[in-house]
């Protein structure tokens, strides 16, 4: 099974919250807010799927990197998934 199965409802609740932040934005922006009520509203949603993303990292590499029963294979293969995902997050 795998650790995002295993953490589905807290997965899933996070970005429920996530949903209803982009839903205020939207109603902000639909409602023409000032910039400053507009950008905290951004960077809460910034936080939020960082947080997100970095649930999910954590959980990725004591799974699939740093789990001592997995073959080197298997964990090389965790570290290489890990490196495309964060290049890509990067961009």
């Amino acid at each position: 099974m795998s650790h995002t199965v295993r953490e589905k409802p807290k997965l899933l609740a996070r970005v429920r919250r996530i949903q209803g932040q982009a839903a205020a934005l939207e109603r902000a922006l639909e409602a023409e807010k000032g910039c400053g009520e507009v950008l905290h509203q951004i960077a809460a949603i910034r936080g939020a799927i960082n947080g997100l993303m970095g649930e999910v990292i954590e959980d990725h590499v004591q799974f699939h990197v740093a789990d001592p029963t997995l073959g080197e294979r298997e964990r090389r293969e965790g570290a290489a998934e890990l490196i495309d995902v964060i290049r890509t997050y990067m961009k």
